[in-house]
């Protein structure tokens, strides 16, 4: 092993240690240079000549010595081997031509990319390189200058800045050695404030123990007295003994009353005895075990752990809704600051910029007025009096392709009271399928037909691009989702027809009259038809790009059905796409007529749920165009 000399890490040389690295000739070359411009006024001498030496003249780097005119000559005789060394300036070092491969002992004309070595003819052959990226030595170090070249040249072209960044370190320097200097102070003076607080509390728990040490003596020496004068001879006793000798019995009476109640009191006591006062201190004892682990990890305040972002309380619709926790054992956090960037916009040269959200309290943020059809990448850091913590790991979100439209449910058209049920709120809807299903499944053989309930978003779309999203509940029967022309919404609705379940399909016109039109008319309705958590790609839509194949999926198959689905109406283009509102991929692309106002639509076949995405603002005014006529509400 051997420590890197740039990181001190250890590095594995194998069985031939130092030998089997290539030596740094360039350092070499830098040292010999250095050492020729320190030495420039002394001369370099013959290392061959007797005692005193003479100046060299010649050197030689296969002997890898300096001679003088006389020794070279004696030293490389005509007509020998020696004859064909090549004679050099004289120097104090000497080194070989190039580079010599360790392991075949032959010049290195190759680089290995793949092992960032220089490799020889042999080296190049080995199974060793089988496979890697070899290029000759010219073009690694054509490559290498140009980009040394290229990075010099910034960092010379950048002195000021370099020189600033000097003064800013410096400075940065500075202030550590004040600031530092200042957090001695500061904790010395808060161990010293909590020595303080010890010590006065240690001398009002001592003053305490000796007022009840105190007290406890009294009652006790109270007490001895007490027992002391029933000994015989002496105090009430001996009293006793003398008013027993009265034999006048008048002044016997007098004196006795009293004295024999003392006496009985006396006998009481002693019948009963207890100490007066406890002698034990054990409500004295003090624990300090939770003080003495809060002691023990009293450490300097950290700043917030990375922030965690729960994934599935984010989300983008008309706003962006950010959510995220603290990890269980961070310290806790003042307030947050929320980044933000826009991902699919050009890149700008030098470091990403983000917009911010300083100082938010609590763990969610709203971001307005996102751009459609954009990704947002968004990070959250926290911060207290320690300062920031570390971001949280990067989310991306979609925004819709295009503005949400925000409407309600109305059921006063075609809705059946007794088989769909709308929330209070006018989001939900829910389908029961009732006596007709049952009486479809009786009669299965006989043709009976079931009805379709519709219901309709209360707000028509007459320009532009409109996007909104709702969940399907994945156990419906039959559901379709989708928008349609207002008015043959309307007809339809005034004399709904039967159909027979659950064949009937009004996707792609079916329904709608479009057969008396012309073959090139769009239909009034588009919808998507789910049931039991697929999604049936019908045969009258055209599939968006890029889904489930690579041509997108065939006519007639089916895909999962996601947790949100998406609807964007393109008003002017006629154009309705389906989307999986999570990862906004493209699931159908149908044509729509769009010659008078379009609405959002929902039917049910059998038992079904439909739940209307909630807008994360609040709620713009809602323009009423059911029945004509258009009002604010």
């Amino acid at each position: 092993m051997f420590p890197c000399p740039a990181c001190q890490g250890d590095v594995e040389l194998g069985e031939r240690g130092l030998a089997g690295l290539f030596r740094n000739l360039t350092l070499e070359r830098v040292v010999e240079r250095y050492r020729q411009s320190v030495s420039v006024g002394g001369a370099i001498l013959c290392q061959l000549c007797k005692p005193p030496p003479l100046e060299a003249t010649k050197g030689c780097t296969e002997c890898r010595a300096t001679f003088c005119n006389e020794c070279f000559k004696l030293f490389h005789p005509w007509g020998t081997q020696k004859a064909q060394h090549e004679p050099t300036l004289p120097t104090l070092s000497f080194r070989p031509k190039g580079l010599m491969c360790p392991d075949h002992k032959e010049e290195v004309t190759h680089y290995c990319k793949t092992c960032q070595r220089l490799v020889c003819q042999l080296c190049r052959v080995r199974r060793t390189h089988s496979g890697h990226k070899i290029t000759p030595v010219l073009s690694a170090y054509q490559a290498l200058k140009d980009k040394l070249t290229k990075s010099l040249t910034y960092i010379l072209g950048n002195q000021d800045t370099v020189q600033t960044q000097i003064c800013e370190l410096e400075e940065a320097v500075r202030h550590t050695e004040v600031s530092g200097q200042q957090a001695k102070e500061e904790v010395s003076q808060l161990v010293r404030g909590l020595g303080a607080v010890l010590e006065e509390k240690r001398a009002s728990l001592l003053q305490a123990i000796e007022e009840c040490q105190q007290e406890r003596l009294a009652r006790l020496s109270a007490q001895i007295q007490e027992h002391r004068s029933l000994l015989d001879g002496s105090g009430l006793v001996g009293y006793a003994q003398e008013v027993l000798k009265e034999t006048d019995q008048p002044c016997f009476v007098q004196a006795a009353k009293q004295l024999h109640n003392r006496i009985a009191r006396a006998t009481e006591a002693l019948q009963t005895f207890r100490p007066a006062a406890s002698s034990s201190f054990r409500h004295c004892q003090l624990d300090v075990g939770r003080e003495m682990k809060l002691l023990t990890e009293l450490n300097f305040l950290r700043a917030p752990e990375a922030p965690v972002i729960d994934t599935q309380r984010t989300f983008a619709y008309d706003q962006i809704f950010l959510c995220w926790r603290l990890p269980p054992h961070s310290p806790p956090a003042w307030h947050y600051t929320v980044e933000f960037r826009r991902t699919d916009v050009p890149a700008q040269p030098g470091p990403a910029r983000w917009q911010r959200r300083e100082e938010v309290r609590g763990t969610s943020a709203l971001l307005e007025n996102p751009d459609t059809g954009s990704v947002y990448v968004l990070r959250v850091r926290g911060c207290n009096k320690a300062g920031y913590g570390e971001y949280s790991e990067d989310v991306h979100l979609h925004t819709p392709p295009a503005p949400v439209l925000h409407f309600f449910l109305d059921g006063r058209w075609g809705a059946s009271r007794e088989r769909l049920a709308i929330s209070k709120d006018q989001r939900a809807v829910r389908s029961v399928p009732g006596l007709p299903l049952l009486l479809a499944a009786d009669r299965l053989l006989t043709g009976c037909h079931l009805s379709v309930d519709v219901v309709l978003g209360d707000v028509a779309v007459t320009q532009g691009r409109s996007y909104w999203a709702c969940a399907v509940d994945p156990a419906s029967y039959l559901v379709k989702v989708g928008v349609g022309l207002e008015s043959k919404l309307q007809e339809s609705f005034q004399g709904a027809p039967d159909v027979i379940s659950p064949r009937y399909d009004p996707d792609s016109g079916h329904d709608s009259g479009a057969e008396d039109a012309t073959v090139e008319a769009s239909p009034p309705f588009a919808f998507l038809t789910i049931g039991m958590g697929k999604i049936l790609l019908g045969s009258g839509a055209s599939s968006n790009t890029g889904l489930t194949g690579r041509d997108g999926p065939t006519a007639g198959c089916t895909v999962p059905l996601p947790p949100r689905l998406g609807i964007c109406l393109d008003y002017e283009r006629g154009r309705v796409s389906f989307l999986d509102a999570v990862s906004f991929r493209g699931l159908l692309e149908c044509p729509l007529d769009c010659s008078g106002p379009v609405c959002p639509a929902f039917c049910f076949i059998g038992g079904g749920a439909v739940q209307l995405q909630e807008p994360v603002g609040t709620k713009p005014e809602r323009k009423v165009t059911i029945g004509g006529f258009a009002k604010l509400d």
